[in-house]
């Protein structure tokens, strides 16, 4: 074989390899089945539950000074306004937002979750994080008593003087864990939901309802007639609750998330947030 043939022959074969790995490569990435044409769940590198969304859940309803007018689209209320500007890191405008509903119970039980991140004054503990995952938290407060000034309770300058009395609070929440340490359980009503315990506290059936700082103070000025801040209960006034996103257990947004968070606080804006919307709260005194 001459030279020249055998460089025609080179060529050829390298033309054919070259067709093949072509062929190869195009079949390995080609879709199939019920796979063509579908789009990965994602925005940017980040893996959601709808394309191109973030879907984030609040109580229904969701309270002020939380959520303002039970619209979290608004961007409106201390949660609403911080999930915004977590969604402005993450990537995602308000328009891409999706927000859902769900109860505080079924949040931080094990198992598949239809939204990428839940916002509802969830504080952080050991036994949720069994069944949840946790964000960095983006505000810390404490548990305080709030009733009208009718009431047996609008007097108390004591943690025993509360123990006469009857008392409300929510069940599987820590202003419940707080109340039952420090009240005791011998008068305390327990309800499913904040709702409930405003409606007992109106009605006679309790004389005062425990619930967080924020929530108490807007009860007093928004809900209840003659509504009063009695003070805060000690033993969450030093350190405070930490709130937090929940999100489901091994989420790869966790992290994205709690970064988001961190962020927000080292510029200063969870900072701004809580003026605008909490501002004020320092003002109950701890009872002793």
């Amino acid at each position: 074989m001459t030279a020249s043939a055998r460089l025609r022959r080179v060529a050829a074969l390298t033309a054919v390899a070259a067709a093949t790995l072509v062929t190869l490569t195009a079949c390995a990435f080609a879709p199939t089945g019920s796979d063509a044409g579908a789009a990965p769940a994602t925005q940017g590198a980040l893996q959601t539950v709808a394309a191109g969304k973030l879907t984030i859940a609040t109580g229904e309803p969701a309270f002020s000074p939380w959520v303002e007018n039970d619209d979290p689209a608004s961007c409106e209320g201390f949660e609403a306004a911080v999930s915004c500007a977590v969604a402005e890191k993450l990537g995602f405008s308000t328009d891409d937002i999706v927000w859902v509903r769900s109860n505080f119970d079924s949040a931080i039980a094990p198992g598949a979750k239809d939204w990428d991140m839940n916002v509802q004054q969830f504080s952080i503990t050991d036994q949720r994080k069994q069944a949840v995952d946790f964000s960095s938290p983006y505000y810390t407060t404490t548990q305080a008593i709030v009733t009208t000034g009718t009431s047996p309770a609008a007097s108390a300058t004591t943690v025993a003087e509360l123990k006469n009395i009857p008392v409300g609070v929510m069940s599987a929440t820590t202003s419940y864990q707080v109340a039952k340490d420090q009240v005791g359980t011998g008068n305390l009503s327990v309800f499913n939901s904040n709702d409930d315990a405003v409606a007992a506290l109106q009605s006679g059936q309790v004389d005062a309802i425990v619930v967080d700082l924020p929530t108490a103070f807007y009860l007093a000025g928004a809900v209840l007639d003659n509504g009063k801040v009695v003070g805060q209960l000690p033993d969450s006034s030093a350190g405070g609750d930490e709130l937090a996103y929940v999100l489901p257990k091994g989420s790869a947004l966790t992290t994205p998330v709690s970064d988001a968070v961190d962020a927000l606080k080292a510029d200063g804006t969870l900072d701004q947030l809580q003026q605008k919307w909490l501002g004020g709260t320092a003002a109950a005194p701890v009872l002793k």
